[in-house]
């Protein structure tokens, strides 16, 4: 059995009896950091044989832990924070385990992403997780657009030094969209600060990011993204271009994704106006 244990995202406190249980019983245990994950371990007295599993090591070592698994050995996956899997390694190897019909099951506990929305203030009937933004600009932009115009909250994390980065794009792409910047959850220097871009830059610029960061995006009101039905293609790109300081270019391709048709339809008819 392959057990997927969630682990405190800060505080040693959150995690759950039959998390410390399930820990101390199984054969052997996957883990990013050993040094890391040997705190957490002493603090609650568990003596497993510790492995190393990252992004690096998964393809060559998924072999050997399918053989183990196959062989009836119990083995426990956890990350250095929260649950595995997500935004962390254990994907593929959850994936190989389902193909090759083998049990896999869930600890549940801590992770950053719900966390933090669930104390935003924010939508929590619709949302989506995006893991760690892009760190090309091209792409960065081309996600925060499809963000924007999301009918519901969008989760994300991000290193404190590229923080300020998507801000600033944010600032232009959408001035007014209100956001929480989480870090440190569950720690001693937990904070959660809500506003509007230049709001948060103003904030952060006398009080350094420092930590885990988790940025949560209020849902969509903007019209130009979620209300276009009455704007022709010419207007629908031009209005785009104004709001959210596009190229016509990149105005085009986000008109024709927005209505489900490919771009040239668009570009045809902006051609002719």
């Amino acid at each position: 059995m392959l057990y997927l244990v969630a682990t405190p995202i800060g505080n040693l406190d959150d995690i759950s009896y039959r998390a410390v249980e399930t820990l101390k019983s199984c054969d052997y245990i996957l883990c990013e950091d050993t040094r890391h994950s040997k705190i957490l371990l002493n603090h609650y007295g568990i003596s497993k044989p510790l492995k190393s599993f990252h992004q690096f090591s998964e393809a060559y070592k998924e072999k050997q832990i399918i053989q183990d698994l196959n062989n009836g050995k119990n083995i426990a996956l956890i990350s250095d924070a929260g649950t595995p899997g997500i935004s962390d390694p254990g994907e593929r190897l959850v994936k190989r385990c389902r193909e090759e019909e083998l049990d896999v099951t869930a600890i549940p506990g801590a992770c950053a992403a719900i966390v933090a929305l669930s104390s935003s203030g924010f939508d929590t009937r619709r949302f989506q997780f995006l893991g760690f933004l892009p760190r090309k600009m091209g792409e960065l932009k081309q996600t925060l657009l499809d963000v924007l115009r999301y009918p519901g909250t969008s989760i994300c994390y991000e290193s404190p030094k590229r923080v300020e980065k998507v801000l600033q794009l944010l600032k232009e792409l959408a001035p007014e969209r209100v956001l929480t910047i989480a870090r440190e959850l569950t720690k001693k220097f937990e904070e959660m600060r809500q506003g509007n871009a230049e709001e948060l830059l103003t904030y952060f610029a006398s009080h350094p990011l420092k930590g885990e960061i988790v940025i949560l995006f209020s849902e969509s009101l903007d019209e130009a993204l979620i209300k276009w039905e009455k704007l022709t293609p010419e207007e629908h790109v031009k209005e785009l271009q104004d709001t959210y300081h596009l190229t016509k270019k990149e105005a085009i391709k986000l008109a024709a994704e927005l209505r489900g048709i490919p771009k040239r339809n668009i570009y045809q008819q902006v051609s002719k106006s």
